[in-house]
């Protein structure tokens, strides 16, 4: 084996760890993924002269993943209404060993939603701090701030995912009953029953992509979301159980058509958030296998 095979190896052993870190900072697969072939093509110009490999890549990772926000940032006049981060979705009993990589710390949707509502300074420094237990020595050189005013960025961070993103139940065969009575009831056009399994709180974002602005929407209150809830009822599409982000979702099928896929969070036994996605491109873009009807 030559020293660039060699090389490969050592940097494959890190390739799910950093492609962790990048999902985490991005709340996209496919950016996770430049960002992971980034850290590569630097790695391999550089002679593979590096003692801490590890330190290294997580360093370059977070480089690249802190301009693309900022790069992000700028590109958007406007930042989207409605944005539901890049779901991992598996149709079987568990997610593969890539997925199982990426949930290894905990992301669940409503997660990755308030992290997409930080700067890109304050969401760097909570997931390499709180996520990944750097400490704040290796981090501030990275956001270009002393260790005082990086603690400060994740301390901000910490208090709006705190106060922003609930904490799901950790049963998932109780997700799974509340999320079989979410769609039992609107299979019956039961309102009353609908709205019992839903949490005061509760938040419906549907992402139906930059090409259809109009079909998105954030839906907030028991009233609105049951509303909108009904529509879900087409005897024409199939609501088959699936995981997302490692809790009870679906995906919801006409023929062998996606249409869409919904990710729940379940608190209390109730359902606090829904997101949807329906963008056709980025439906297309999951490659799911989705079987016979």
């Amino acid at each position: 084996m030559n020293e660039n095979e060699q090389l490969a190896d050592r940097f494959e052993e890190h390739r799910p760890r950093l492609r962790g870190l990048a999902y985490r900072m991005l709340g996209s697969l496919a950016e996770a993924d430049d960002a992971v072939q980034e850290a590569w093509l630097r790695l391999s110009q550089s002679g593979g002269g590096v003692e801490n490999l590890g330190g290294w890549l997580t360093t370059v990772v977070a480089h690249v993943c802190l301009d693309m926000l900022r790069s992000r940032k700028a590109r958007r006049e406007e930042p989207l209404e409605v944005h539901v981060p890049d779901m991992l979705i598996s149709l079987d009993d568990g997610p593969g060993p890539e997925e199982e990589a990426l949930l290894a710390d905990s992301v669940g949707l409503a997660l990755l939603v308030v992290l997409d509502t930080l700067t890109p300074a304050e969401r760097l420094a909570f997931v390499l701090h709180d996520m990944f237990d750097l400490p704040f020595e290796q981090i501030a050189p990275i956001v270009g701030r002393d260790q005082a005013a990086t603690r400060q960025l994740a301390s901000r961070a910490r208090r709006r995912v705190r106060d922003a993103a609930p904490v799901p139940d950790p049963d998932l065969a109780l997700q799974r009953e509340v999320v079989g009575a979410f769609f039992a009831a609107v299979r019956g056009g039961d309102l009353d029953a609908l709205v019992a399994v839903l949490d005061p709180r509760v938040v419906l974002r549907a992402d139906a992509g930059p090409a259809r602005p109009a079909a998105s929407a954030v839906l907030r209150g028991p009233a609105a979301v049951a509303a909108q809830a009904m529509t879900f009822a087409n005897p024409a599409a199939l609501v088959r159980p699936a995981l997302v982000n490692g809790a009870a979702g679906v995906v919801i099928t006409v023929g062998r058509r996606l249409i869409s896929v919904v990710g729940f969070t379940v608190v209390n036994g109730k359902i606090a958030e829904i997101d949807g996605v329906t963008d056709p491109e980025r439906l297309r873009q999951l490659d799911l296998a989705i079987p016979g009807d």
